[in-house]
């Protein structure tokens, strides 16, 4: 635990890749086989699922710490981070222990089939054997809160600097689903013992966002094939050895959340997989996102929600067909690889996103506008002959999203940011008007400038009318402008509608209060007026 403690530092302590990946290289090459696999598991978000309740270690650690709660609580408003909290509040242990890290991954493993008496036991155990830095990590862990500046890329970038082995390849093998229970680092890294791929997924291309067309692309319209960016989960829809597999971008294998699809098993071929947008669809046109929402926590899915729901496989991309490889040809080639086999499906379920040759970016500018009109965020832009590469690589492909709707909104409530704004009031409540008062509709903690975030701060504790725990109610007076992607109905809020990705576009210094937008205009929103 203590290297891995001390590895968590030097990456987290620096901005420069480099520095990260040689930290990183320096570990794999270091440490012991069983820490490696946990390693790359905790590194490449594979976080473990949460045993035991923050209330339960706020309680423990504040006893443990000899302090009452409200004192720990304020503490832990000030620090804006409870794992870290408690590893600064506890007393030094008592003990010294240097064991590995799979050693405490399988003690936090083993917290979840105890009662709590049992569990809290082994948890006052844990931190009197850790010093500091190893408490912080543990506590991350426990709270399931785990979280590093690490993409997987980066991480397979070390693994290769450490093995000799291609980064891709090592992505590739990092991808899908795997058990660091079950699995062996050499196995997973080498395939010595791989077992059964046929599931396994591409990491996936992802797109660089677009700005300006004039000054961001260098090549000439007809480079380019345009569609449109669909607003649903990105995915890709796997058919080996006669199974069908369907992955979502974070790497969820969600084969049974979507039945619709098992229509595909006879469909396509045996070696061929697709990637696309798992895509709410109904009368020929697609639904809002917030009614795909409806389905993807659920573990089944009715035929109520099936028959108001249903979804259908957009597909933009074929990066395997008959076992073959298909990813370094050029996306035109895969493109026309696509049509012919979608069509040779002939599926209700599997549809093709349309393409559109781009005469000039005037035409790209006019398909941009036309995305809400289809439910879309946008366009998509992809050189014709662009591979498809891992992560993002500027230049190849890119998505211009609509413009966000927007509406003027009051300051009413607010909080204490966490992590490095834990002693700023950076989280807030904002009203709109509804029959002459102000009615909270949404949160938003992002989109002003630290200096911006100062300055409201000091005047948040200087308006500040009632305190409510954590939270200030302040007069009425800031106005902001809220950007969203989408809006919805919702039965949560009393506003009666929910936001999909709010967040501060500007601060409104030039508006009064009464001026702020109404509950009536965002009402317009909803019904596209």
């Amino acid at each position: 635990m203590k290297r891995f403690a001390l590895l968590f530092q030097q990456v987290d302590q620096t901005n420069k890749t480099n520095t990260k990946v040689d930290a990183l290289a320096a570990y794999f090459t270091e440490a012991d086989e069983a820490d490696k696999l946990w390693a790359v598991a905790l590194l490449s978000d594979r976080r473990p699922r949460r045993t035991v309740s923050t209330r339960q270690l706020r309680e423990w650690a504040a006893e443990q710490a000899a302090l009452p709660p409200w004192l720990f609580e304020e503490s832990y408003h000030i620090v804006g981070d409870l794992a870290e909290t408690i590893a600064l509040l506890l007393p030094p242990p008592t003990a010294d222990s240097d064991f590995p890290l799979h050693y405490w991954m399988r003690q936090l493993q083993q917290l979840g089939s105890l009662e709590e008496a049992d569990k809290k036991a082994a948890v006052l155990d844990a931190w009197n054997q850790l010093d500091t830095a190893g408490r912080f990590i543990f506590n991350k862990l426990l709270t399931g809160n785990w979280r590093i500046g690490i993409s997987r890329k980066l991480v397979a970038k070390a693994l290769a600097k450490a093995s000799g082995l291609d980064e891709n390849v090592i992505l590739h093998r990092l991808s899908g689903q795997w058990d660091p229970q079950q699995q062996r680092f050499s196995s997973l890294l080498y395939e010595e013992e791989a077992g059964d791929l046929s599931a396994r997924p591409y990491p996936f291309c992802l797109a660089y966002a677009l700005q300006d067309v004039a000054t961001e692309i260098d090549t000439p319209p007809d480079h380019w094939l345009a569609e449109y960016k669909w607003d649903g989960i990105r995915g890709q829809l796997i058919r080996r050895a006669d199974s069908l597999f369907v992955w979502s971008r974070g790497e969820e294998l969600v084969t049974d959340k979507y039945p619709e699809y098992h229509s595909m098993l006879s469909a396509l071929p045996n070696g061929c997989v697709l990637d696309g947008e798992i895509l709410a669809w109904k009368n020929g046109q697609p639904l809002p996102f917030g009614m795909l929402q409806t389905r993807i926590g659920r573990k089944t899915v009715s035929r109520k929600q099936r028959e108001e729901t249903p979804v259908v496989f957009m597909a933009y991309d074929l990066l395997e067909l008959a076992g073959a490889d298909l990813r370094q040809q050029p996306f035109e080639k895969r493109r026309a690889l696509l049509e012919a086999l979608v069509a040779a499906a002939a599926s209700e379920t599997l549809l093709l996103s349309p393409a559109h040759t781009i005469a000039d970016w005037a035409q790209l500018a006019t398909l941009r506008q036309q995305a809400a009109a289809e439910l879309a965020e946008g366009v998509m832009l992809k050189r014709r002959e662009s591979v498809y590469h891992t992560g993002r690589k500027k230049g190849d492909w890119w998505k211009w999203k609509t413009d966000p709707f927007s509406v003027d909104a009051v300051l009413i409530y607010a909080q204490q940011g966490h992590g490095r704004r834990a002693n700023l009031l950076t989280d807030y409540t904002f009203a709109v008007w509804h029959e002459g008062s102000l009615t909270p509709f949404t949160k938003a903690y992002s989109g002003l400038t630290d200096q911006e975030f100062r300055e409201v701060d000091a005047w948040i504790r200087r308006h500040t009318v009632e305190k409510f725990g954590p939270v200030r109610s302040v007069q009425p007076e800031l106005v902001f402008e809220i950007a969203f992607e989408g809006i919805q109905r919702s039965n949560r809020h009393k506003s009666g509608i929910a936001l999909r990705f709010p967040r501060m576009l500007r601060w409104r210094r030039d508006k009064q209060a009464a001026e702020a937008n109404s509950l009536a205009d965002l009402e317009k929103l909803l019904l596209g007026g």
